[in-house]
């Protein structure tokens, strides 16, 4: 499921869309990207983990092979923590880290980041506030310094809270008028209800009109902790270096976070939702329950999955709905686990004259999966297609080792994980996503049709 538009996505290029890279660390980058650092994915990875002299932290794999260091860290609680009124807040501030820190100003603090040949950023979940960095390793004193500065010392100066503010409100104003962001607030509501995650991580014109500098203070007081922080570290710097640096870095944060309590909820299911557009292609969204990543079915709900609708071309929707029939270019489902609810969804889009048509044949092999559930056949060719696809889809940069490297942390699944998730997935049966298919896929669906009115649509 798409989380609702950051700052990264509302705000034009050239402001806090702009790589602020040296020209020395992108002519580096690019031409050592589709060379080097897939290497890393190619053989098996040392994981190291790297405790500094304060008890910080870190998962770290050295790569010298290029002169790069990468860092992916999160703080506990995004979005859900933004108080009733003040919708947007942890958006808002996630956008000002690079806007002035310590005895910087926005100006100085962006020319000194640029000097560095290093790279920021910062962006925020419903269920986390993160960070990244890309440095060169020659300069990573310099660039360290300044990630302390923006994780210790942000100064939410107004001048850029007002410019910040501005742009997200109109993208906000400009998603007003566009359909799929009606939708899938729309969505959100019916599926969440009162939940913190009902509420647009955008937020609103008055929530965001009313949003302080001293709010921005307090929710980086109550977040930044390192109770609540995970970290990860990838390229060409070493385990007692690395110790130096996430001390300097994180070490004098408080240790406990302060964060207020979210319920856990299940989604609303067995609804219709109709967002009506005179649109010449229509949505359409369903979901079903979910899995906790840590239940002993989730590996056999995975698998299920990607048999049902898991991006690959082999899966049965994109044979029934794409290859077969031609009704839609993309068709998919997907596992969506989140700290507080989990879910199944499906998305698809096809012409609105055949949008009827589409979603009987979406519930015809979603039911018949349940009944049948999948061949011997179709098992094996998913279990060799999840385990080889890993490394792809995970460890193809340095960047995204260590977001992988991160998740596994917050999912609490151990440094030796990826040595272990083939085994966990040879050793599902058939049964097993038998029976999975039959407990997540029976239960009537919400669905939710984007374009026009669909006479009929939700029954089957």
């Amino acid at each position: 499921m798409r989380e609702a538009a950051t700052v990264s996505s509302v705000l034009p290029q050239g402001e806090k869309g702009r790589p602020r890279v040296a020209t020395t660390f992108a002519t580096l980058f690019l031409s050592v990207l589709f060379l080097v650092l897939p290497a890393l994915a190619a053989r098996a990875m040392e994981i190291q983990s790297v405790t500094s002299p304060k008890g910080v932290t870190a998962w770290l794999v050295e790569d010298y092979s290029v002169p790069i260091v990468a860092v992916r860290f999160v703080f506990g609680g995004g979005s859900t923590q933004d108080p009733p009124g003040k919708e947007g807040l942890a958006n808002l501030m996630t956008g000002l880290f690079d806007e002035g820190a310590g005895p910087l100003d926005s100006e100085a603090f962006q020319i000194r980041l640029d000097d560095a040949g290093a790279e920021m950023s910062f962006d925020e979940t419903r269920d986390g506030i993160y960070g990244s960095m890309r440095m060169l390793a020659e300069q990573r004193d310099e660039a360290f310094d300044l990630l302390r500065l923006a994780v210790n010392e942000p100064r939410f100066d107004q001048e850029p809270i007002d410019r910040i503010r501005a742009q997200v409100l109109s993208g906000i104003i400009a998603n007003e008028n566009d359909p799929d962001t009606v939708a899938q607030n729309r969505w959100a509501r019916a599926v969440y209800g009162d939940h913190p995650y009902s509420r647009s991580d955008q937020g609103t014109r008055q929530s965001i009109a009313a949003i302080t500098q001293a709010d921005l203070k307090a929710l980086h007081k109550a977040v930044f902790a390192r109770g609540g922080l995970h970290i990860a570290v990838v390229g060409a710097i070493d385990p007692e270096t690395l110790g130096k640096k996430l001390d300097m870095v994180f070490g004098d944060l408080p240790q406990n976070q302060a964060l207020s309590p979210v319920a856990d909820i299940e989604p609303k299911l067995a609804q219709h939702i109709e967002v009506n557009y005179d649109l010449p292609q229509t949505s359409l969204q369903l979901a079903w329950p979910g899995v906790k990543r840590k239940a002993a079915d989730f590996f056999p709900a995975v698998l299920m999955n990607e048999i049902l609708g898991g991006g690959t071309f082999t899966s049965r929707l994109f044979q029934e709905v794409r290859e077969k029939r031609g009704l839609a270019y993309s068709v998919n489902s997907s596992l969506v686990n989140q700290d507080h609810a989990n879910a199944l969804i499906v998305t698809t889009g096809t012409r609105s004259d055949r949008a009827a048509e589409t979603l009987g044949i979406v519930r015809d092999v979603v039911k018949q999966l349940a009944v049948d559930g999948p061949t011997e056949a179709e098992l094996a060719a998913t279990k060799k297609y999840l385990i080889g696809a890993y490394a792809i889809s995970n460890l193809d940069s340095s960047s995204s080792i260590a977001a992988t490297l991160v998740e596994l942390q917050l999912d609490d699944l151990g440094i030796d994980y990826m040595q272990r998730r083939a085994g966990y997935i040879n050793a599902v049966t058939i049964d097993e996503v038998k029976a999975a298919a039959k407990k997540l896929l029976t239960t009537e669906p919400t669905i939710m049709v984007v374009g026009p009115p669909l006479a009929g649509a939700g029954k089957g």
